[in-house]
């Protein structure tokens, strides 16, 4: 079974050029509170999306982020590449505002069956040539945690229906992706900006085996389930974690707030 290395060295100001695979990012922003660390993720983007009222926090926040500055001068800098979704959230002078630096601006609002999340990895995934797509893309989802529940677990069946690809989603407080039962896996820990707190997650089905390393609280061919045991509130105790397991598994760790 094939190695597949993690690292949330996006949070960092610079991406160090030998620690693990260099990946390609595409950062997709929705409509939750911007992060603090906005401004870096949109930095490591190549390719930027706000999923239909995203627009408004990147319009209405970024400038918050840049107190010293003209709040003309911010919003021009931080323009999306595009905009995507049922449009049942963007603010009409926002939309003209982004479609006049040039913004693609892309209606899907036939379409009620997904949501602007998915959406907009779909774009990511079938319409975007200047992006590596292969397993070197990692996309980026800014304020995918917290707010309404129902959108949280909309974001996270999002990493199931597109499990072949690398989706981190973040918040202010954490991150979460999916370790897919196809791969070994090690993560390497950003101490600097990320842990100690960290948990694996079963969804959908039980894990019957979960094995990992580099964890206070080990588990060794454990089963986990809802209704029984899950790996909640555990803590790193290194800079290396591997997990094995036979299901897919969500990781989640604390981002420090610095």
């Amino acid at each position: 079974m094939d190695l597949m290395h993690h690292s949330s060295t996006f949070l960092l100001p610079t991406i160090p050029l030998h620690h693990g695979p260099s990946l390609t990012y595409a950062l997709v922003v929705l409509n939750q509170t911007l992060p603090r660390f906005a401004p870096l993720l949109w930095k490591h983007a190549q390719l930027r999306l706000c999923a239909d009222g995203g627009a408004n926090r990147v319009f209405d926040e970024m400038p918050l982020l840049f107190p010293q500055e003209d709040a003309s001068d911010v919003r021009r800098r931080y323009k999306p590449d595009v905009i995507k979704g049922d449009m049942d959230s963007i603010r009409k002078e926002v939309l003209d505002f982004y479609r006049s630096l040039g913004t693609e601006i892309i209606d899907k609002s036939h379409d009620q069956d997904t949501t602007d999340l998915h959406k907009c990895i779909t774009y990511i995934r079938d319409f975007a040539p200047d992006v590596n797509k292969s397993s070197q893309l990692c996309i980026l989802v800014a304020g995918a945690l917290g707010g309404r529940y129902d959108h949280e677990m909309g974001n996270l069946n999002v990493l199931y229906c597109f499990s072949a690809l690398r989706i981190v989603l973040l918040s202010d407080d954490s991150l979460i992706y999916l370790l897919p039962r196809t791969h070994h896996h090690e993560i390497h820990i950003q101490t600097s900006v990320e842990g100690p707190h960290c948990g694996l997650i079963p969804i959908g089905v039980p894990s019957r085996s979960s094995t990992t390393t580099g964890l206070r609280w080990n588990l060794n061919n454990t089963e986990m389930r809802f209704g029984g045991l899950i790996s909640s509130s555990n803590i790193v105790v290194g800079e290396k974690v591997t997990v094995q397991s036979d299901t897919d598994l969500l990781w989640t760790i604390s981002i420090k707030k610095l």
